[in-house]
């Protein structure tokens, strides 16, 4: 039985976690890299597999690893291979096997030797017209003297190459046509390093290199696939601005689509120079198209004189009306609860790609631990219509690479009724927002919200609620009061993410980014702000102030405020069961002007299942600041200033299942004092201090659509107490204070 393997190197620059893929065979999965469980639940399914149980045990278990020479020697040779590609051409890899009482131990040690270096650097092209073409190309080249040999590089050098001359023109051109050449001889550590471009063995040597241009475009539409050298006289001929349009006829695909709608997607032009550019970016601009299922495009050389070829362009439709309905279960501070919504979507609304949303959603829970309220539920309803235009261009003129741009623009409208025991409150949204990312760059997208109006009122309060925490002149319930008076939301925001792991593949949408990152790193910045406008209105207009002193818009007094944020998420592949995450997440919001505090919903909160998992939702902060009066005292647990950080690691256990360990820190805090909440004003001075932190670990099971986490989370630092023993729970901690549990869908960050 194979019961460890480890490697060594005898340079310590060298990183031997890079090489561990090669490793063929790794011995039984541990979890966290310290208990074999796995091995240990497929044990127990051996005295009896005939039963279902057993069958079950063996099936999410692991079966013990049995060592294998063989495989240890082809592991030793991948290596000596992936070290020698990497400049170290005398490396030799050695294996220790060691095995006492039937447990096989393998250590493979790397032995390296110098690296080699490109001593002296040619380019020799077996045509002149070409030899040009590559000497234009070699401005950027990854190539240079005295640089590390890395066969990698090499290659990423040959397709830049390639990649160059396909979209000057030469269709033919592959791979192979870029070779190279290693010469040891004349230099001790040094080489020569050759780069032949040529035409391969079986190619016409004869024939010089052409450079081809489409001659004609035709685009086949419909609702299956079928083969493009269909008998077209049964076929709907049309042709628009040089592009031929085919349908395939069936009564199924007549869905219209406007012919405008394809020609902005499509890059390829009649008499155009082939460019591979082109033929890529109008893959990644069909398929963005929600009426799009999938494109496919083909060319084919037209005989004559002139090197000409012909463009098959395949658009396979989707579906143009869905339905889909949603349940899921809420748990908000132990208040149980069901959610339930239906969702209409039309692809294609006024035959131009546009997607229509209508989201209908009801949502019921049951709230415990109210005194003095006649009804203890909460009941919510909502309505969401948006519709998202394909757009040509971008907002203020800008017109530089725009049919690059993957651009999208659409409007939005909401309706949103909760009632809860303490009030009643109703929330009108309405957004223009566009959204774009570069067919390159699907990774990077951008989204500009030209304007969002919000409308926040709140038809009815308790007279519990009215009486205990409203009415009065007592200054602990100043936050609590603007949490609850009408008001007006007119703001304009930016917002970007770049996820490394999707700017590796092309994506069909326009999405706001994966929730489950898994390696590379995600960021994420937004900016907005809000009733600069208005009050430009108002000063204009010789606005009156109100008795509060602020100006309003439809008596109702609007906010003014500026709120950035920028969250940073990077993850560590180790290998196909271990990653590590790191999180670091600063946000702040400033009110001014018309404004002394935050909407309440603009403000940070801390706790819960995304951010410091030792404390429940909304229960920790701001700074140092206690909690009271349980139910009502978390409106004023809010800040506007935020930060989060934590490190998680991730483990795959068994089947479905994996698991966490993670350490969460973090705090908010406001930027003003407000009465009756000591110790909530950020003040660099004392801020460290008032970091909370956690730590704990968690369940996820993974269903490959979502994703359902367990967290349990244990306070180790709180900044409510000074005294050592409650300050550092960690050392003496109270279960029935100091542990959280955690339900959500999909990773924290």
């Amino acid at each position: 039985m194979l019961r460890s393997v480890q490697m060594t190197s005898d340079n310590k620059l060298l990183k031997v976690g890079d090489y561990r893929s090669y490793v063929r065979q790794e011995p039984n999965a541990r979890w966290f890299n310290l208990l074999k469980v796995p091995l240990a639940i497929y044990s127990i399914s051996q005295p009896d597999t005939t039963r279902r149980t057993g069958r079950f045990f063996r099936r999410i278990g692991q079966a013990p690893v049995v060592y294998d020479s063989a495989m240890t020697e082809f592991s030793r040779r991948s290596l000596e291979a992936a070290l020698q590609a990497k400049g170290y051409f005398h490396a030799s890899v050695h294996t220790d096997v060691t095995t006492r009482k039937r447990k096989t131990d393998v250590n493979y040690r790397l032995l390296l030797g110098r690296r080699y270096y490109v001593a002296k650097l040619h380019i020799t092209v077996d045509d002149e017209r070409m030899k040009k073409e590559i000497d234009s190309l070699s401005v950027n080249s990854l190539l240079y003297k005295g640089m590390p040999f890395d066969a990698t590089v090499l290659s990423e050098e040959r397709n830049r190459i390639i990649m160059g001359l396909l979209n000057a023109g030469y269709y033919r051109l592959q791979k192979d046509y870029v070779k190279f050449r290693v010469d040891t001889v004349s230099n001790d550590m040094g080489i020569d390093l050759t780069m032949d471009f040529a035409r391969p063995v079986g190619v016409d040597s004869t024939k010089d290199y052409e450079r081809f241009t489409v001659h004609r475009v035709n685009l086949y539409e419909g609702s299956s696939a079928f083969p493009m050298s269909a008998n077209l006289e049964s076929q709907k001929v049309l042709p628009i601005n040089g592009i031929i349009f085919k349908s395939d006829g069936k009564k199924s695909s007549r869905i219209k689509v406007r012919k405008s709608v394809y020609l902005n997607h499509v890059h390829l032009r009649p008499d155009s120079l082939y460019r591979e550019s082109n033929v890529q970016d109008s893959y990644s601009m069909l398929n963005s198209l929600p009426i799009v299922n999938y494109s496919l495009i083909r060319f084919q050389e037209l005989p004559g004189i002139k090197p000409q070829l012909e463009a098959d362009i395949q658009v396979v439709r989707n579906k143009l009306n869905s339905i889909s309905t949603e349940l899921e279960g809420t748990n908000t501070n132990g208040d149980l609860g069901a959610a339930m919504a239906v969702t209409y979507t039309n692809r294609n609304l006024f035959h131009g790609a546009e997607a229509l949303l209508l989201k209908l959603r009801g949502a019921y829970e049951a709230i415990r631990g109210l005194d003095g309220y006649n009804d203890e539920n909460y009941l919510e309803y909502s309505a969401e219509l948006s519709l998202r235009f394909p757009a040509t261009r971008l907002p203020f003129g800008f017109r530089r690479g725009q049919k690059k741009f993957m651009l999208t623009s659409g409007l939005s409208f909401m309706y949103d009724s909760q009632n809860r025991p303490e009030f009643h409150r109703r929330i009108l949204t309405s957004d223009w927002a566009f959204r774009w990312r570069h067919s390159s760059h699907p990774g990077l997208q951008h989204r500009l919200d030209m304007v969002s109006l919000n409308y926040v009122f709140v038809p009815w309060i308790s007279s519990t609620f009215r009486r205990n925490y409203l009415d009065g002149t007592d200054p602990r319930n100043s936050i609590l009061k603007a949490s609850y008076e009408d008001l007006f939301i007119m703001r304009w925001g930016y917002s970007f993410i770049y996820n490394s792991q999707q700017d590796k593949m092309q994506l069909n949408t326009l999405q706001s980014g994966s929730s489950n990152l898994t390696r590379g790193w995600q960021l994420k910045y937004n900016i907005e702000s809000a009733g600069n406008l208005l009050r430009g209105i108002s000063a204009i207009s010789g606005a009156k102030r109100n008795q509060n002193g602020q100006y309003e818009m439809f008596n109702i007094a609007y906010s003014q405020y500026v709120k950035t944020d920028i969250d940073f998420v990077r993850c560590i592949q180790f290998d196909e069961r271990n990653s590590l995450a790191f999180h670091a997440a600063f946000g702040i919001a400033i009110p001014y002007g018309n404004s002394s505090i935050i909407p309440y919903e603009k403000r940070y909160f801390a706790g819960g299942a995304n951010s410091v998992r030792g404390w429940t939702v909304r229960r920790l902060g701001p700074g140092s600041y206690a909690g009271r009066n349980g139910e009502i005292d978390f409106i004023k647990q809010t800040g506007n200033v935020k930060l989060d950080l934590s490190v998680e690691w991730r483990t795959h256990l068994f089947w479905k299942l994996d698991g966490a360990a993670f350490v969460d820190a973090g705090n908010i805090w406001n930027t003003r004092d407000y009465a009756n909440q000591d110790g909530g004003k950020f003040k660099f001075r004392e801020f460290y201090k008032q970091i909370a932190v956690a730590y704990g670990v968690g369940f996820r099971f993974n269903l490959s659509y979502f994703i359902l986490r367990f967290d349990l989370g244990m306070k180790a630092i709180n900044p409510v107490y000074s005294s050592t023993k409650e300050h550092y729970p960690i050392i003496i901690p109270r279960l029935s204070r100091d542990v959280a549990f955690h339900f959500a869908v999909g990773l924290p960050f």
